[in-house]
């Protein structure tokens, strides 16, 4: 290796290799750490899904599985291509060694996803996406969702709601009304598959309260109104509260099941789940 440094010879990804293979030898995890931070910094070599699950496979001989996850997962973000059935099978296998009985489960239903979906239909990722926001794995679901994003999905309303109420459950207020936010923007006027829960609707605007933001929260129920979402008496009766009045939640308690408000997050996965394939739902019940 030196004699190539020398020679002004760089090192690619098959060097990178040999040598965590040759740190791995004498159980230098410094030398590991070293050359994996080496690799991701060195712009002139390409890496592929290989180079991340050598690393893995190194930290995880070393008896640090942390590490060796957090590989996987950097190795999962390169695979694609001709050769991904493959790519796939072996991180199976590994997480699997691994005992990450969660990792196997998400890795092969989003296989079976990829293969059967040329256009990306979204339903399957969202059903994922909503276990592990109920879950309360919300580092997890948000790292899925940019994989969907990084391989041509396109998300939807459900998506990023999915989001929005696991971050409610979390106490994230702030995350709560970003995720919000999104959902809105991406729904259609007059949707009638999506309307959020009330209590969803009611701790955006009580963190608009919290935060003495008027304009915000005049925005936010403007946007809720323009995607028909409220009724217009509701939108008004919300606009009122807080740019003249004291703000006042309770107008939240008005809503029915006709002019706004509606459903809850399992009722919510019934319309996705309901037209996905005997055998996909098979796959995605053993994830709860």
């Amino acid at each position: 290796m030196h004699e190539m440094e020398e020679d002004g010879i760089g090192w690619d990804r098959f060097t990178y290799g040999i040598r965590l293979t040759a740190y791995l030898a004498v159980s230098d995890v410094e030398g590991v750490d070293k050359t994996v931070t080496r690799m991701e910094s060195d712009t002139s070599v390409v890496l592929d899904w290989t180079s991340y699950t050598t690393a893995a496979s190194a930290y995880a001989k070393l008896g640090l599985l942390d590490k060796a996850v957090a590989m996987m997962k950097k190795s999962e973000g390169l695979v694609s291509g001709k050769r991904s059935n493959t790519a796939y099978e072996y991180l199976i296998t590994r997480y699997a060694t691994y005992g990450k009985k969660d990792d196997v489960l998400r890795i092969w239903i989003f296989e079976e996803w990829e293969f059967e979906n040329s256009h990306y239909d979204i339903r399957i990722p969202n059903f994922m996406i909503g276990a592990y926001c109920r879950r309360g794995l919300m580092e997890k679901a948000e790292t899925f969702m940019d994989r969907i994003i990084s391989r041509g999905g396109k998300l939807n309303e459900f998506s990023w709601y999915y989001l929005a109420k696991g971050y409610l459950h979390n106490n994230q207020p702030q995350k709560v009304v970003e995720k919000m936010k999104e959902a809105i923007a991406v729904s259609h006027v007059c949707h009638k598959r999506w309307k959020p829960d009330k209590d969803v609707v009611a701790a955006c605007l009580e963190y608009f309260k919290q935060e003495g933001d008027v304009e915000e929260a005049g925005n936010f129920i403007n946007l809720l109104g323009d995607k028909n979402i409220i009724s217009v008496d509701v939108q008004d009766n919300l606009l009122n509260n807080f740019l003249h009045e004291e703000p006042n939640l309770d107008a939240l308690s008005e809503l029915n099941v006709d002019d706004a408000l509606v459903g809850d997050e399992e009722a919510l996965s019934e319309p996705e789940v309901d037209r996905i394939g005997d055998n996909s739902i098979k796959k995605l019940v053993p994830i709860y």
